[in-house]
């Protein structure tokens, strides 16, 4: 367990790492008739207090896989387990931070941040005081009282990085939330996310498409299939903390990992290219014989 604390106020956040494991995990779609399988025989770890990093194709079934880490859906077939204990349902444990923005547009900055304690009843002093804690610790404090509408991409994304923060989970799950930010912001909240992730060592599975966001934030690189999703390649990426953005594109290792990663990547992406061609191909030949028929 690690601890994060304002010299200022004594405010403390004890932060509790967990291990995650997927074993064999399979999920399908449809019925016997017409069935796709997104997710077959899946197996990795997502390490204790180590940022992981899963990139791959698009529509290889990234987001399917979040849905199964934080119990919105179950495996078809196949186990996942949070410190050894199967995972049934979404839990306090876990916490998916997605794609579009999730704050409460009637809500300030400061409300936003404490909904979840409020919702559980859990507003006591020492809530209040977290919060106050987790708005200076992402730069916010001087927004305390401004509306999602009045902030910048930027500002909302560590607002709900604040939100998130609050409720104490063991594992964050980020689904490429820095997907909508224009390329100066998104470079930046690089840097800050891996700076809060250096500062608290909690255990965080990252999804993104975005090869240069993947090996500058990942302890561990996940390289998908194309569907259905499973595990091609797990790279190490033993490029020095804490991590500045301008170091790491001039380092010769991340260079390294860069390059082998893009060539599984492009590799998948050329099979789903040709898989795509030759679904195109054979719906044109059907639709042709029946249209004789």
């Amino acid at each position: 367990m690690s601890v994060v604390s304002d010299s200022r106020t004594g405010t403390r956040l004890r932060i509790k790492a967990s291990e995650m494991r997927v074993a064999e995990a399979s999920k399908s779609y449809g019925d016997a008739h017409f069935r796709t399988d997104v997710v077959k025989d899946c197996s990795f770890t997502i390490e204790r207090s180590k940022l992981t990093v899963m990139i791959g194709p698009s529509g290889c079934g990234k987001s399917t896989m979040i849905r199964l880490l934080a119990g919105f859906e179950a495996p078809s077939a196949g186990t996942i387990t949070i410190d050894d204990k199967k995972v049934t349902g979404p839990g306090l444990d876990r916490l998916v931070l997605f794609q579009e923005t999730a704050l409460y547009p009637w809500m300030t900055t400061y409300d936003n941040v404490l909904y979840g304690p409020r919702a559980r009843g859990a507003t006591n002093k020492e809530t209040l005081e977290l919060a106050e804690f987790l708005l200076n610790k992402v730069g916010l404090q001087a927004f305390r009282d401004k509306y999602p509408m009045q902030l910048s991409g930027g500002m909302q994304r560590r607002a709900e990085l604040a939100r998130a923060m609050i409720n104490n989970p063991h594992v964050m799950i980020l689904d490429e939330p820095f997907r909508g930010l224009d390329a100066m912001t998104k470079e930046l909240m690089w840097e800050y996310y891996s700076s809060l992730y250096e500062e608290n060592r909690r255990t965080n599975f990252f999804v993104t498409t975005d090869i240069d966001e993947a090996i500058f934030l990942a302890d561990r690189l996940l390289i998908m299939s194309n569907i259905p999703c499973r595990v091609r390649a797990v790279l190490e990426v033993d490029v020095p903390r804490p991590r500045k953005l301008a170091e790491v594109v001039e380092n010769d290792r991340a260079n390294q990992i860069k390059m082998e990663a893009l060539s599984i990547l492009h590799e998948e992406a050329m099979k789903s290219f040709s898989r795509g061609s030759k679904a195109a191909a054979d719906f044109v030949e059907a639709y042709s014989k029946r249209m004789k028929g």
